[in-house]
């Protein structure tokens, strides 16, 4: 298959950045790393609509994808989760081992969340887009961005607070 140059350099300068964002919305590298792969295939088919918003169109595929993924992983049968990993009761004294905490934390957080209010949140605050941005991606009124990120955020609070890091619960107090 023959690729335009353009899809080229757009993969080039935000694949990273849409990776993050698979990640946030599926909490698994090697989902949202398939999950980038498939929406970056369906973009390329349809690079003559997607080339004058490449991201927004990327977005709105990464979304209707994990969508999928959730309908899909709920109809299979359930599997035996793994014990709790030992590294997250550790107690490291290194800032940088306390951010991979931090970031650990809120990725847990943010699984435990209703798949919408993962997205609003993901959309809203890891990817700053407006509200209204978010809601023309989730296909959905502006309205219902606004209550979702209201129970989102409450949630993520609640979730937050028995963790002890004061440093995680500030990134969701801004809007």
């Amino acid at each position: 298959m023959r690729v335009d140059p353009t899809f080229e350099t757009f993969v080039e300068g935000r694949s990273t950045a849409l990776l993050r964002t698979a990640y946030l919305l599926t909490g698994d590298r090697g989902h949202a790393e398939d999950l980038l792969q498939t929406a970056l295939l369906r973009t390329a088919r349809h690079w003559s609509r997607a080339r004058d918003a490449p991201e927004a169109y990327v977005r709105r595929v990464l979304v209707n994808l994990s969508r999928d993924r959730i309908r899909w992983l709920f109809r299979r049968p359930r599997e035996a989760p793994m014990p709790p990993d030992p590294d997250s009761v550790v107690n490291a004294v290194d800032a940088g081992y306390e951010q991979v905490t931090e970031r650990r934390v809120v990725i847990r957080a943010l699984a435990r969340l209703p798949i919408r209010q993962r997205q609003v949140i993901v959309l809203r605050f890891f990817e700053d887009l407006s509200v209204e941005q978010t809601a023309e991606v989730l296909g959905c009124s502006t309205g219902t961005v606004k209550s979702y990120t209201s129970r989102a955020l409450a949630s993520l609070r609640e979730l937050l607070a028995g963790q002890h890091q004061p440093t995680s619960l500030e990134a969701f107090h801004a809007s």
